[in-house]
């Protein structure tokens, strides 16, 4: 039997989820959505043909699965009056709320905390699971189906470390994007005309992305596959290399987790104001 599944918050993560799940297979009639005004009601009820509201209450009535992806800096007024009836599994996709406030606002500590990234868009994504040592084995099983439905799920051992899996993976898409900038400027720079060099840059991008989740092989023995001795990868791999390449991406994930770490503070100040 599929769960009841309630979704508090019908953006892009929610979206993401919702096609997922019933791509899945989960029926339409397992789910439901609560969102701030009738037109995004209408329209997540249009486009999934799953049930929605406007009234986080009525809700998580006879929910299961309660999933909170509202924003961050919304979700104490979300929130505000609501507690999550005995058994509900709770599962949060929003950057930065401790598992401790959550619990605290809905009076359970069947809590899941997750980060997911961009490409759950595309049901290509990935996320980061925390779960203290009280949550229930069910809720486990459920962040596991629901996050799974946009792609990969993995688990982390403290809740802190979410803020690293914020950094890496909920950062990363950035990233790459940015690499690709380069390549593509630097392409141009060469010579090449601006279209070439963007369709160049971004098909070696997917391409290698591809590669590397196919091959089988650690991306660093696939790095010394295509790395001929005294070639041209060589000399570009040598400067990267020369210019400090470990180092400077080890300080810009260092950037990133301090700040999730500070949001996360933040966070918990106001979540604590009466």
């Amino acid at each position: 039997m599929h769960p009841l599944i309630t979704f508090i918050g019908g953006g892009n993560m929610a979206a993401s989820l919702i096609g997922g799940l019933l791509a899945a297979g989960h029926p339409a009639q397992r789910l439901r959505a609560s969102v701030r005004t009738p037109e995004s009601a209408q329209r997540l009820r249009q486009r999934f043909g799953v049930e929605t509201v406007t009234d986080n209450a009525a809700a998580m009535a006879g929910a299961e699965v309660l999933v909170l992806a509202v924003k961050p800096q919304l979700m104490a007024e979300a929130l505000r009056g609501l507690k999550a009836a005995p058994g509900v599994s709770v599962i949060s996709v929003a950057a930065g709320v401790r598992t401790e406030t959550l619990a605290q606002w809905l009076g359970t500590q069947a809590v899941v905390r997750s980060m997911p990234n961009t490409p759950a868009l595309f049901r290509a994504g990935i996320s980061g699971l925390y779960a203290g040592p009280q949550v229930p084995e069910t809720a486990r099983r459920h962040a596991e189906y629901v996050l799974g439905s946009a792609g990969q799920t993995c688990w982390v051992e403290r809740e802190e470390l979410i803020d690293a899996v914020t950094a890496l993976s909920g950062c990363g898409p950035a990233y790459y994007f940015r690499l690709t900038e380069s390549l593509r400027q630097a392409g141009v720079a060469l010579g090449l005309a601006p279209e070439v060099a963007a369709q160049l840059a971004l098909a070696t991008f997917t391409g290698a992305a591809r590669m590397a989740e196919q091959a089988g092989e650690d991306v660093a023995v696939l790095r010394r596959q295509v790395t001929s001795k005294g070639g041209s990868t060589e000399a570009a791999l040598e400067h990267l290399e020369a210019a400090g390449l470990d180092r400077i991406f080890g300080e810009a994930l260092a950037a990133a987790d301090r700040r999730a770490r500070l949001r996360g503070e933040e966070l918990a100040q106001l979540a604590a104001k009466p």
